[in-house]
């Protein structure tokens, strides 16, 4: 084969070469394309479903006040449209009930009444038969719609009391970060982990945890949120000779920053404030990037004094929070004591009105 024809036969294998990376470029558009539309078209018949149901639940609540019909027009009219819609589920008796529960309940809602179409029916199913407070149920509603929660996630979710969890974490956020990030950071730190997924002894070691932990990755940053990414376990910095390892390195995406995790299988004493800070200042001054925001600290301890905790944290000048873990899902009584005022809640939840 003389040159000529050994240079057109490379042109050609790089012609082919090309053609199917333009059409790999191309099947992945197209694959993108039909997934977003069935994603909207899903999408768009929750809408039409969640407003169908809405709609009977109010005929429903007005003819009784208007005509005094009494609760027996629900089972009759649970029977009549199971007859004239066989092959259609959604309207037993207990169905219909529930729709009527759905106007009654949220339609002098400010707040939740524009949420109703943004999570499926059975999700709302969900919500309205665990969740009493009106409150407890937006946050839940908020959840589900930003951090895509399947059913079984969203009643795990409310079995762990996710909500009492966020609402009682204890930082010092407000006075250390920008107030572009504060808000949403609050969000980002639970009062309690549950680490219920791990198959750990009651007596064990700080190792043992955080190896327990990266067998379990996945659940672990489950738990944390969704917004949280693992860099690292005994992460290494040095200065001046002398070797430092942070327990858990992670980055949380939303608020484009770092964060140091340190896990203590004991009490939370204030001295792990000081030990965090010096963490901190090493991760903005030798790891952060030019673009992130400066790094927070998360101190995990198998309990804590939250007075203790306020006090340690009162002047400090970088954004730590203080959790608690358990291996079980149960979650103390005293929890619904300490939640904060209405108002204050309210101010918390405000990052997720933002999605």
């Amino acid at each position: 084969m003389n040159k000529i024809e050994k240079l057109n036969n490379n042109k050609t294998v790089i012609s082919q070469n090309d053609s199917l990376t333009d059409y790999s470029k191309f099947l992945v558009e197209i694959k993108d394309r039909i997934r977003r539309s069935q994603y909207e078209a899903a999408k768009a018949v929750n809408q039409k479903i969640i407003q169908l149901y809405w709609d009977i639940g109010r005929s429903i609540t007005e003819k009784q006040q208007t005509l005094g019909w009494g609760k027996s027009v629900v089972e009759t009219l649970a029977e009549d449209l199971q007859r004239e819609f066989s092959g259609m589920s959604g309207f037993s008796a207990r169905n219909i009930w529930y729709m009527q529960q759905f106007y009654t309940e949220y339609k002098d809602n400010a707040i939740l009444q524009p949420l109703v179409a943004e999570i499926s029916w059975s999700k709302h199913l969900v919500i309205m038969s665990k969740c009493k407070d009106m409150q407890e149920r937006q946050f839940y509603i908020l959840s589900t719609k930003k951090f895509g929660w399947t059913k079984d996630v969203l009643i795990h979710q409310v079995e762990i009391k996710t909500y009492e969890r966020y609402l009682l974490g204890q930082t010092n956020f407000d006075d250390t970060l920008p107030e572009k990030i504060k808000k949403q950071a609050v969000l980002a730190v639970k009062d309690e982990y549950n680490f219920d997924f791990l198959e750990l002894a009651n007596e064990h070691s700080e190792a043992e945890l955080e190896q327990a932990l990266l067998k379990n990755i996945c659940a672990f940053l489950i738990e944390f949120g969704a917004d949280f990414s693992f860099i690292g376990n005994q992460y290494r910095i040095e200065v001046e000779s002398e070797e430092y390892f942070i327990d858990l390195l992670l980055f949380h995406r939303k608020l484009q920053c770092l964060v140091a995790v340190e896990l203590k299988i004991g009490k939370f004493i204030p001295e792990y404030k000081g030990k965090m800070e010096f963490y901190l200042n090493l991760l903005n001054d030798r790891v952060k990037l030019p673009h992130e925001n400066e790094a927070i600290g998360i101190i995990v301890c198998k309990s804590k004094k939250r007075t203790i905790v306020e006090y340690a944290l009162k002047d400090s000048k970088k954004p730590i929070g203080v959790a608690t873990y358990s291996l079980s899902a149960t979650l103390p009584e005293a929890y619904k004591a300490l939640l904060p005022s209405p108002t204050e809640i309210a101010e918390k939840m405000e990052p997720l009105l933002l999605y």
